[in-house]
């Protein structure tokens, strides 16, 4: 029956969707023009973002126990340096550093993520660590007392390993165990913190975690531990939202809401056939968690629900792979997000030339979506998702407009990785190329964006890829005792972008040797 109404659906949906994607993307006229200097509309915000595990450190410090990743990268082979981050940036020792660096830019805002299990030492509210909750507290009462504004992630890929061992994000109780995590912070912090994101890019925990082994968990159930981690995840995400709506908004007055990976797909050539590939791509990798939530008819998008259901049933699954949302639970999903977080990098594309059977293990989440995805002859990063491709941001941003019903876009991370060293004049080439793309969304496209984040503060713990990749406006000097942070050159870029408040193209960094 499941496989009868997706048929259904999709007939219903295909042409609509795809006349209207096709004029999604075809409408903005795309400049090639280089950037101008520009000046930024007043009420668009600036910050910087980190994440738990990335910069914190004392993973056994106090009575924190271990999370997912403490454990996967122990696993030999996982990361690329074989480094770990139990040390990282020593952050929950030094946080007060952290707040100078974000003085001397002099940001906004600050967005970084708390640790369940530092939190919740057993992953659940029979215990909560005096120890942790005094360590956020003081972070969150640092900022304020120097005019940052906290942005707070509940969850950024740490889960608790207790919870992983019953199961994770594979199993239904985990809406439950994120539920009652999330109403405690609400409860500990939310008279302070006024911005709340329930998840960090669910598709890479999801996909990554529990459909290959590149990252925490590690449980590689291709084409099924994916789509069981989405259902539930969606679920806990609305979860969340529902208990700050219903039991803290009216008293704290704050907004509640996610962050999805938004980096943008699109065929490698214009034939049909590539660019309905990139169209699909966009369905399974942002609008599989997007389209529930933020459009009109809720549930997944028509033309995933109708893929996997095909794919399964040639594969001779009595039913598909992606578990189905009943009328209720599409219902309890759909509108829990007062703004879109908006992480994004760059752009991939796909192609279905020379794709056959058998190109990627079956099933998987890859072979559902049934094209090959590349990156391009541009500037690449030191990792290959920073490769450059400015007017990707532009596409993405309207993508996002035109199909989540033009909600409050946050831009919650973007970012590129080079390697050591102070001198990173192709962060800041990336930034400028990037933010005059988000201009013309914003003055062309009139996309709502209010914040841009720039990844990171400073260098981290930067997950498979361990401590090789550089994303921060500070160079840390992982050999010091102390994790000696450095003022690159785009630091000195970023703080005079926010003293002016100005995109200026030709601006000359003059850098000092500052350290903290």
């Amino acid at each position: 029956m499941l496989l009868e109404m997706a048929n259904t659906k999709y007939a219903l949906f295909a042409a609509l969707i795809h006349v209207s994607a096709n004029s999604i993307l075809a409408a903005p006229q795309y400049s090639s023009r280089p950037p101008r200097m520009r000046k930024f509309p007043e009420h668009l915000k600036f910050g910087v973002a980190t994440a738990a595990y990335q910069i914190e450190g004392g993973w056994d410090a106090a009575d924190k126990s271990p999370n997912i990743w403490d454990v996967f990268v122990r696993k030999p082979g996982t990361i690329k340096d074989n480094s770990t981050g139990d040390d990282a940036c020593l952050s929950y020792y030094y946080h007060k550093r952290d707040i100078k660096m974000m003085k001397f830019l002099d940001v906004d805002f600050y967005r970084f993520s708390i640790s369940w299990s530092r939190i919740l030492p057993t992953g659940f509210t029979n215990k909560i660590s005096e120890a942790g909750k005094d360590y956020y507290n003081n972070l969150i009462n640092d900022l304020l007392k120097n005019g940052i504004e906290p942005i707070a992630t509940i969850y950024h890929w740490d889960l608790p390993q207790s919870l992983q061992d019953l199961g994770g994000w594979t199993s239904p109780n985990v809406v439950d165990w994120f539920g009652e995590y999330a109403r405690v912070l609400y409860q500990l912090f939310g008279d302070r913190v006024k911005t709340w994101i329930t998840l960090n890019e669910p598709k890479q925990f999801g996909v990554f975690g529990y459909g290959t082994s590149r990252f925490a968990p590690g449980i590689d159930a291709k084409g099924i531990g994916e789509y069981l981690a989405v259902k539930n995840l969606l679920l806990a995400h609305a979860r969340a939202w529902h208990i700050y709506n219903d039991e803290f908004r009216s008293i704290q007055k704050g907004k509640c809401g996610i962050t999805i990976a938004t980096d943008f797909r699109e065929g490698v050539t214009n034939s049909p056939e590539d660019v309905e590939a990139g169209e699909i791509a966009m369905d399974f990798e942002v609008g599989l968690y997007s389209h529930p939530i933020f459009s009109t008819e809720g549930g997944y998008p028509p033309r995933v629900i109708h893929r996997v259901a095909q794919k399964s049933k040639e594969q001779g699954y009595h039913k598909s792979r992606l578990p189905e949302l009943s009328p209720e639970e599409i219902k309890y999903i759909r509108g829990t997000s007062d703004f879109y977080g908006f992480n994004h990098y760059s752009t991939r594309f796909y192609t279905t030339e020379n794709y056959k059977k058998g190109t990627f293990p079956i099933p998987s989440y890859d072979d559902d979506i049934g094209a090959v995805g590349t990156y391009l002859d541009y500037e690449r990063g030191a990792v290959i998702h920073t490769t450059v491709v400015p007017k990707g941001i532009r596409k993405a941003l309207k993508w996002v407009k035109d199909t989540c019903n033009d909600p409050q876009i946050m831009i919650t991370e973007n970012g590129f990785s080079t390697f050591k060293g102070l001198n990173d004049s192709r962060r800041i080439n990336y930034f400028i190329k990037y933010l005059d793309n988000i201009l013309d969304s914003i003055e062309l496209d009139k996309c709502n964006v209010v914040s841009y984040t720039a990844w990171s503060l400073m260098d981290n713990f930067e997950w498979d890829s361990g401590l090789i990749t550089k994303f921060g406006l500070f160079e840390t000097d992982y050999e010091s005792k102390e994790k000696t942070r450095r003022a690159r050159d785009s630091a000195f870029w970023y703080r005079h972008l926010l003293a002016t408040r100005t995109l200026d193209p030709n601006y000359i960094v003059q850098r000092d040797d500052i350290a903290f």
